[in-house]
């Protein structure tokens, strides 16, 4: 990726893969709204970018025109074998969708709290006699991890693995296909493994639930059950470890917020919608399948769209002092869950691992500071969030 062309005009040549997008994409996304709302690059075979919220919602819920067979804005055009439901379209995705909500219904996501805190815990406590740590390697990315691996009825120990997956497929994998159709055989071989061991002896996790289920009578194909826990593994982890290490990083770098959280943590809550919202770390793709036209600019059919959801949550028209973090803003209907068909289904989960997160690491280190002179490295691609965060301890 450091070998590409860097961009010469965001309005024409955008590339969420430059590095002045990944580290300040909201100062892009702020100057295309005002000259340029629906952008367009050539690189990637052809891509538009719509910058406003009520552009990016109307791509989000219009299926007629926009496939979600192809999500990912990376090199290369070819099909990758299906994901369901988050490459499903109508009228597919509804029964695709519908397999999914039982385990991650409030309730069922309920009834893993008290294993995330104890994650949560035995994570914290190495840390307790340190004056420093990388709360993104430490911490952020082995909480959603764990949970993740629980889910599925693999082992918690399995963070490097799974980590390494993650970071090909959504960083590496937008420049190198190839990268992309091995972390794919890598990732369908491991579940083959799992989906035989569950046929033997079933379990209490998604590898069995999708096995027991039926749909219209039948019991899924193998090429339906790899596809969707191949999604649960990716998504299930990178969204939230960057959503955890990017409040973290703000609370590491705005005192008033952090002090203000640990003494009054009823107010997490609240301020996770807001670290929701500011921070929102994925990026969508969509293919165009019909011509059409978004914000006053035509969309040709073939190219794809790019949504970034944290354009959206930038967009003043909709957020009032929308690029100011505000922890006890109220009125805050945001977009990092996606908006449309595919709004994500683990949201009540990432919600509940967010939140068990900063209560755990507040209740330990109510103070704390990035470290002098610290690097702090954001990633690139499909979803953006720091992978490194060196932070001081002050007990």
């Amino acid at each position: 990726m450091n070998d590409r062309a860097p961009v010469a005009d965001w309005a024409t040549d955008f590339d969420h893969l430059d590095p002045r997008w990944v580290e300040d994409p909201p100062s892009i996304w702020r100057e295309l709204r005002q000259t340029c709302p629906v952008a367009h690059t050539d690189r990637f075979e052809g891509v538009y970018l719509p910058s406003r919220y009520e552009d990016i919602r109307a791509v989000a819920y219009d299926t007629e025109h926009f496939s979600s067979r192809r999500i990912a804005v990376r090199e290369g055009k070819e099909l990758l074998p299906p994901s369901p439901p988050v490459t499903s379209d109508p009228p597919a995705h509804r029964d695709d969708r519908r397999i999914l909500l039982p385990p991650f219904t409030p309730q069922a996501v309920a009834k893993l709290e008290p294993r995330v805190r104890a994650i949560c815990r035995e994570l914290l406590e190495p840390l307790s006699n340190r004056s420093q740590c990388d709360v993104a390697v430490e911490y952020a990315q082995e909480i959603p991890t764990r949970v993740t691996a629980r889910m599925l009825g693999i082992s918690e120990f399995e963070g490097a693995r799974f980590r390494k997956w993650v970071r090909d497929l959504l960083e590496l994998g937008v420049a190198d296909p190839g990268v992309v159709h091995r972390v794919f055989a890598e990732l369908d071989a491991f579940f083959a493994q799992e989906i035989a061991k569950r046929r033997k002896a079933p379990g209490d996790d998604l590898v069995s639930y999708l096995l027991d289920t039926r749909l219209d009578g039948e019991p899924l194909n193998e090429e339906h059950i790899s596809g969707t826990l191949r999604l649960l593994l990716i998504a299930g982890i990178d969204t939230t470890w960057s959503m955890i290490g990017a409040s973290l990083w703000h609370l590491a770098t705005h005192e008033d917020d952090r002090k203000r959280l640990a003494e009054k943590p009823d107010l997490i809550p609240t301020a996770i919608e807001e670290f929701l919202r500011a921070y929102a770390p994925v990026v969508v793709g969509r293919e165009i399948v019909k011509e059409t036209e978004i914000g006053g600019r035509r969309l040709r059919d073939g190219e794809m769209v790019m949504l970034a959801f944290g354009a959206a949550n930038r967009d003043p028209a909709m957020f009032p002092d929308a690029d100011r973090v505000i922890i006890d803003r109220t009125e805050n209907r945001h977009a990092a869950f996606g908006l449309g068909i595919h709004r994500c289904i683990g949201s009540n989960l990432a919600r509940m691992e967010i939140r068990i997160a900063l209560e755990e690491w507040l209740g330990q280190f109510p103070d704390f500071i990035l470290s002098a002179g610290a690097v702090v490295k954001w990633s690139a691609g499909t979803v953006r969030g720091p992978r490194q965060i060196p932070v001081t301890l002050r007990n």
